[in-house]
């Protein structure tokens, strides 16, 4: 039978250590133990434990500088951690809570509270498992959409970097960057819906299948519209074919009115797009594409500052490899 899930046990105080183990294996849990922040950090990256329970007061790493670390991490933010401490001050409660604590238990711990609070964080972990698998689905699904085209190999990962470098040198705040990391990813994830016939065409499409490509931006927002954390990624999927003279679709925004995230997904989409081979093309060079950039700025498509700070960026990020090269 499946075990309940596992936790590690934190502790300097073998008996705490044993005593907190043996409840949580009768209640079905697998339990790992730690004696101290060191081990316990070492414990997380090799086996990923569902949950932690952290001592606060430890010799060496303190549990609340390991909670914070833990916190800090991509792969390990999302770990409900349970600080336990003797000490039952206001300020260590608001201690933990600074370092990112999902829960709090006093010593001696009650036998009932914390299996109580560990069903509780284990069926909040679980969601979050779940949220993340669709997270994964889907930024799986703009890759397979990316290599249904030989030409546009690696487009994900260069959209990816242009886009949070040119949002760093804007100063976007943390949850802005995450939300382009993943619009680079999923910004034509509705082109699932056109047929490869028009999808890989060599030649100009007819009106007939410009209307349908068009679809895309709408039919990639219906599909983000099904995972709620992407609700930050939806303007980037369905407005980053708009244009600032109102002439973009699907919805022929304007102006400030399309949204700056999709805005900065535009101009590094059109960017490697015009420095890469395409069905149609052949790759053009930097030079060439920052010109007609600029040019297509200029009647209507989009910021001029805005592509000028990107073609800036661009340009000292390819004299910087180039140095590194040589």
């Amino acid at each position: 039978m499946a075990k309940s899930g596992t936790v590690l046990v934190v502790d300097d105080y073998e008996p705490n250590r044993k005593g907190l183990g043996l409840l949580l294996e009768r209640a079905d849990y697998n339990v790992l133990t730690a004696a101290n922040g060191r081990d316990a950090l070492d414990i997380v990256s090799r086996e990923r434990p569902d949950l932690v329970l952290l001592d606060v007061v430890m010799p060496g790493i303190s549990g609340l500088e390991v909670c914070a670390e833990l916190k800090r991490g991509a792969e390990t933010r999302f770990m409900p951690v349970v600080l336990i401490s003797g000490a039952q001050e206001r300020q260590a409660r608001l201690d933990g809570l600074d370092a990112g604590a999902d829960d709090f238990l006093n010593k001696p711990v009650d036998a009932e509270e914390l299996h109580t609070r560990v069903r509780s964080l284990m069926r909040l972990k679980r969601l979050t498992d779940d949220l993340d698998s669709a997270e994964s689905l889907f930024l799986t699904l703009g890759r397979v959409i990316e290599a249904r085209d030989p030409c546009t190999e690696g487009h994900c990962e260069r959209l990816t970097d242009y886009a949070t470098a040119l949002g760093r040198r804007l100063d976007l705040d943390e949850a802005d960057l995450v939300a382009l990391h993943r619009g680079a990813f999923l910004h034509d994830v509705g082109k699932i819906a056109i047929p490869d016939r028009v999808l890989l065409k060599k030649g100009k499409l007819t009106r007939k299948e410009y209307e349908l490509m068009k679809r895309h931006p709408v039919v990639g927002d219906d599909l983000c519209r099904t995972v709620r954390s992407f609700d930050a990624v939806r303007p980037i999927v369905r407005h980053h074919h708009e244009r600032l003279d109102g002439r973009g679709y699907p919805d022929g925004l304007s102006g400030d009115r399309i949204p700056l995230l999709a805005q900065i997904v535009s101009i590094v989409d059109v960017f490697d797009a015009l420095t890469t081979d395409r069905p149609y093309r052949a790759a053009l060079s930097t030079a060439t594409a920052y010109q007609m950039m600029r040019h297509d700025a200029r009647e209507g498509w989009c910021r001029e500052e805005l592509l000028e700070t990107f073609i800036e960026l661009h340009g000292a990020r390819e004299i910087e490899r180039a140095g590194i090269a040589v």
